[in-house]
């Protein structure tokens, strides 16, 4: 089975937003399918079939997914374990559920279509690149903490806003709506509600539940723009990650982020951070994060 079926999928949400994803659906926004290498390690992963040769024999089938992989686990999140020279060593030192995880995360990237707008298809990705390793930082130092592993915090990263890159494809003034071609400037959701009768978080959650993805990941992809929705879990506190990714991406790229001021309240203490914490650890982070874009 290919993961939910996206029908399965729609109809875990309210019934408004039923209603709003089936509209979605029905105006031809297309859910993406799995590529074939995950659907055969997911099989292997249910037979419970944890022979690293086997499994390293499927990722390699995939050049495009293999090399995603090695750049992912080149971040500092994995140094202790680097250099990596083959998807075995991955696989023994990363844990096989977890280089699942980062695989998942990065089929992501191949399996949408270029779009018509190529500059704002690679600044999106670019975008989504830096978050998701941003996470995956914060999720690395915080574990203690938050119990929210890399591989976990780099998937939600990548899929977080993959419903914007899937609006974006199907309604060509979208990006132009959306303000999407601006430095700085992301999805207003109330506008793209109004003008769309969208929901990127939804189109995002439907996706991950349709790839797989374990719940509380699904979760934090539907509310990361709403943490005060989510209780005292898991899904909350990967909302708390995404939200602090966000905010060194923006101060990376010199940009306000004005959904800061309306979250950090609830991020940081989620995190184990105060205020005058926050400081250093953004630049013990960032300092990680920059050291591994060379």
């Amino acid at each position: 089975m290919n993961g939910m079926s996206v029908g399965a999928a729609v109809a875990t949400l309210s019934p408004d937003g039923a209603r709003k994803m089936k509209s979605l659906i029905d105006r031809g926004v297309k859910i993406p399918a799995q590529p074939r290498v995950l659907e055969e390690l997911r099989k292997y992963l249910q037979r419970k079939e944890f022979d690293v040769r086997v499994l390293s024999r499927v990722i390699n089938q995939d050049p495009g997914i293999t090399a995603m992989l090695f750049k992912a686990v080149s971040s500092a999140a994995y140094k202790q374990h680097q250099p990596f020279d083959t998807v075995g060593q991955i696989l023994h030192a990363v844990g096989v559920r977890q280089t699942f995880n980062l695989v998942q995360a990065v089929a992501m990237g191949g399996s949408v279509g270029l779009n018509k707008n190529p500059q704002v298809y690679e600044a999106f990705w670019a975008r989504s690149h830096a978050v998701a390793q941003l996470a995956m930082l914060i999720a690395d130092d915080r574990i203690s903490v938050c119990n929210i592993f890399p591989d976990q915090a780099y998937l939600a990263g990548i899929f977080h806003d993959c419903g914007v890159l899937l609006l974006s494809q199907r309604f060509s003034a979208y990006c132009a709506d959306m303000h999407l071609g601006e430095p700085g400037r992301w999805v207003d959701l109330a506008d793209e509600d109004k003008k769309y009768n969208a929901d990127h978080c939804v189109v995002g959650y439907i996706v991950a539940k349709h790839w797989h993805l374990p719940d509380f990941i699904c979760d934090a992809i539907r509310y990361h723009h709403h943490i005060g929705e989510i209780g005292l879990h898991a899904s909350r506190t990967m909302v708390a990650i995404l939200q602090l990714a966000i905010e060194m991406y923006y101060r990376d790229q010199r940009v306000d982020n004005p959904e800061w001021l309306l979250v950090k309240n609830e991020v940081l203490p989620e995190l184990g951070l105060g205020e005058d914490t926050l400081p250093e650890f953004i630049d013990i982070i960032m300092e990680r994060f920059l050291a591994s874009q060379h």
